[in-house]
């Protein structure tokens, strides 16, 4: 049983032989992918607030420091993203700021919100109609909480980290690998197609690495949601002074990632926090989410690439490039996504033509 899970009434059984298969896994074991896809977004935070005090996350501010961005704001950053020809909004906060931040919760009240959850979804619809696609990460959710803004949302998301107990995650309000893996799984049985990853290097040992792969994939096995898996380094800063995981280890977890995953699952490689050059023999196909107007929020410090960057990268390693939606062509085929994503996409409008320009280009 995963630790903290049952807490959270996630039941997942890891079978030992799969876990020690994995890790014996080495990059030779895998192959290197014939494409590479990307996203092109603009990053939307919504609140720096959040009840977590993960001690490698600089994304947080202590209660009282805490903004939260007006619908005007939201508005302003997706108009800008879309004239540069972006197709998702990635809205993103911390785990239920209003939950001890008074400030944000009297401020969403004053704005007429009883939760953070509905103010995402006004955001959501600010979005649809400046013409991008909403791919939601607000951390932990109950059902109810997803399923208030899973209709005006293509994709959502949270990172899985680490199934371990991690020092890292410890604390007066401790991160519980149950509650993440009680998120995934609820995105699953409401069919939204879903994003997560491990993040390397916050305590967590091979098997805690292997362990986390295969719950994820028996989670989609069982619902068939998940979209890609992001393996991503833990980095230096302010707050983090524990160090990053050097190139063999990442090498060797994303190959794991690789071999542990159905083929349709994509693994991710962040180009701003990873080393993508040395690790694209080792499975990866997708390069995530990019802006060509905001920064990565998350990791201030760490500026995503430009598109000719990535450009390089492919043509380095003899593979086609292609931009993608927010959510996966399959999804789309399969009718997986809500009526007002579908609408969206098929409008007779610029922002439609500009999705069906990404999704024909992906045919190619």
């Amino acid at each position: 049983m995963i630790p903290g899970a049952d807490a959270h009434d996630v039941d997942i059984e890891i079978d030992e032989a799969a876990i020690e298969r994995l890790l014996e896994v080495t990059p030779a074991d895998v192959e290197a992918a014939d494409e590479l896809t990307f996203a092109r977004n603009v990053f939307v935070p919504l609140t720096t607030a959040c009840r977590y005090t993960c001690t490698y996350c600089t994304y947080y501010d202590p209660p009282g420091e805490a903004s939260l961005l007006s619908l005007e704001e939201v508005r302003e950053i997706c108009r800008t993203g879309a004239q540069a020809g972006c197709t998702e909004a990635l809205f993103t906060f911390g785990d239920d700021p209003n939950d001890r931040y008074t400030a944000v919760h009297d401020q969403l009240s004053e704005w007429g919100y009883g939760s953070i959850h509905e103010y995402l979804r006004a955001a959501s619809e600010i979005a649809l109609e400046e013409g991008l696609l909403p791919h939601s990460n607000p951390g932990d959710q109950t059902r109810e909480q997803m399923a208030t803004v899973a209709d005006v949302n293509a994709s959502m998301g949270v990172m899985l980290e680490t199934t371990a107990d991690v020092r890292a995650h410890a604390g007066p309000r401790s991160k519980s690998p149950g509650q993440r893996l009680a998120t995934i799984r609820t995105a699953g049985e409401l069919g939204v197609p879903f994003t997560t990853g491990i993040l390397v290097g916050i305590g967590e040992d091979w098997r805690d690495r292997a362990e986390s792969l295969l719950a994820i994939r028996e989670l989609h096995e069982r619902y068939g949601h998940i979209q890609e898996v992001i393996v991503q380094p833990v980095v230096e800063n302010e707050r983090w002074s524990g160090g990053s995981p050097d190139l063999a280890t990442m090498r060797r977890a994303t190959a794991m990632a690789r071999a542990a995953l159905p083929n349709e699952v994509s693994v991710q490689s962040p180009p701003n926090l990873a080393p993508v050059e040395d690790l694209l023999d080792c499975g990866v196909d997708d390069l995530g989410g990019v802006s060509p107007v905001t920064d990565d929020h998350i990791n201030p410090e760490h500026a995503w690439p430009a598109v000719d960057r990535l450009e390089e990268l492919a043509d380095e390693a003899g593979v086609p490039l292609s931009e993608r939606l927010p959510v996966y062509d399959r999804y789309l085929e399969a009718g997986w996504c809500p009526d007002r994503i579908e609408t969206a996409i098929e409008a007779n409008d610029d922002a439609g033509r500009r999705f069906r320009a990404v999704l024909e280009e992906a045919e190619r």
